[in-house]
């Protein structure tokens, strides 16, 4: 209800802008009025039905409203100014002097008249809205070019003071918010584990929001991570998305694919006589179904001098983790902000928007994500796919 009413205003807003102001009574307008009505329409149709041929177009039209609106925001600073130049500016009145008109501050008598002109402030407004929306236009469509190819293939290098030399140089792929649904399907999938595999990596961690929808749904356009190849196997910890989703029907799932879920659980992860510990925890959404994160139950009880690696969606996590001693915390949920400038209020939930940080003592690494969430469209978040790779701090020796 809230979402309707915030876009019912953005698109009351474009209207104006895009519509009255550009517009005198008549056909135009009531076409134009037409046409932003049914936009919302077809928007909060494509987000309530979840049906490709709406989602598209309806998810599409998120993002240009989105655009518009911060656009047309940013354009009534010059929108003010050029329409008081434009008010200053004379306009010859003819006629005798019985006919011309004194405006508050102005001279008759056929002299200048400061008033402002009609059809210069409808060409202001043309003019600024041609300006918005051929901006929209093509930040839309960079963005979906970004979100809609292949994700980057970013590789950090993390290095632990616990790690056993003989671990160093291990490598994890992390790769999160796939977000299988009505606009990403089975060949999404297919392209990810395909980027995988060419890397050989030792391990995949799939850090949640896999699917948008049933295994019913989903299930197929799942089935290509049977096909993920690694020296240790591929684990996948629960997003928020699951939940909606049906999480139950699709850890069974995952497990019958062999990438296996770790719900509040850890386990030992060996190479070369070497060893450290790979734990996992559900989503703090999770708490909502009776099955939220329980970091106790995955970290209690192991041996502290190993290193310890934590699959957790949320980056927020973190501050639990930094209590239960983990090393490093890989992450996703943020999109890294996916639509620039949205960045900025993920800063108000997640301590990290994107990239590797630290806090006392662990660090934790936030996947932009593979997918999108909503619009086809990544403006200054492109996706990715993570090589983590693991190293001995020798100067601590």
């Amino acid at each position: 209800m809230l979402f309707a009413v915030v876009m019912g205003a953005a698109h009351y807003y474009v209207w104006r802008r895009a519509v009255r102001d550009t517009t005198v009574p008549g056909r135009a307008r009531r076409i134009g009025t037409g046409v932003v009505v049914g936009l919302f329409v077809l928007l909060m149709a494509g987000l309530s039905l979840n049906v490709a041929a709406l989602a598209w177009p309806g998810y599409l039209w998120l993002a240009c409203a989105f655009y518009l609106a911060i656009l047309f925001g940013v354009l009534e600073i010059p929108r003010l100014l050029l329409n008081r130049a434009a008010r200053r500016a004379p306009v010859a009145v003819g006629g005798s002097p019985a006919e011309q008109p004194v405006a508050a501050g102005g001279r008759a008598n056929g002299q200048p008249v400061a008033r402002t002109d009609p059809g210069r402030r409808l060409f202001i407004a043309r003019s600024l809205a041609v300006v918005g929306g051929a901006a929209t236009a093509g930040l839309v469509g960079y963005g979906t070019t970004q979100a809609l190819g292949d994700p980057v293939v970013k590789r950090v290098p993390v290095t632990l003071a616990k790690l056993d030399p003989r671990l160093s140089g291990y490598r994890i792929a992390v790769v999160s918010d796939i977000h299988l649904g009505p606009l990403l399907g089975r060949s999404h999938t297919e392209r990810i584990v395909r980027m995988i595999n060419e890397q050989q990596v030792d391990l995949v961690a799939i850090v949640g929001d896999l699917v948008d929808g049933t295994v019913e749904e989903l299930g197929e356009a799942a089935a290509p991570l049977r096909d993920l190849v690694s020296t240790h196997g591929a684990y996948f910890v629960t997003g928020n998305h699951e939940y909606y989703s049906g999480a139950e029907p699709w850890l069974k799932e995952l497990d019958r694919l062999e990438v296996h879920p770790l719900r509040n659980e850890r386990l030992r992860v060996e190479r070369a006589g070497a060893a450290f510990d790979l734990a996992g925890v559900n989503d703090v959404t999770g708490a909502n179904f009776a099955d939220g994160p329980d970091f106790a139950r995955a970290l209690d009880g192991r041996d502290s001098a190993d290193p310890v690696v934590l699959l957790a969606h949320q980056p927020v996590q973190v501050r639990e983790a930094v209590k239960h001693g983990v090393d490093l915390q890989l992450s996703g949920h943020t999109h890294g902000g996916q639509m620039f400038p949205f960045h900025l209020a993920v800063g108000l939930q997640q301590p990290v928007r994107s990239g590797l940080a630290t806090f006392d003592g662990t660090q934790v690494y936030t996947s932009n994500g593979a997918g999108f969430w909503g619009p086809p469209v990544r403006v200054g978040a492109p996706p990715d796919i993570t090589l983590v790779e693991l190293h001995h701090n020798f100067a601590r020796r």
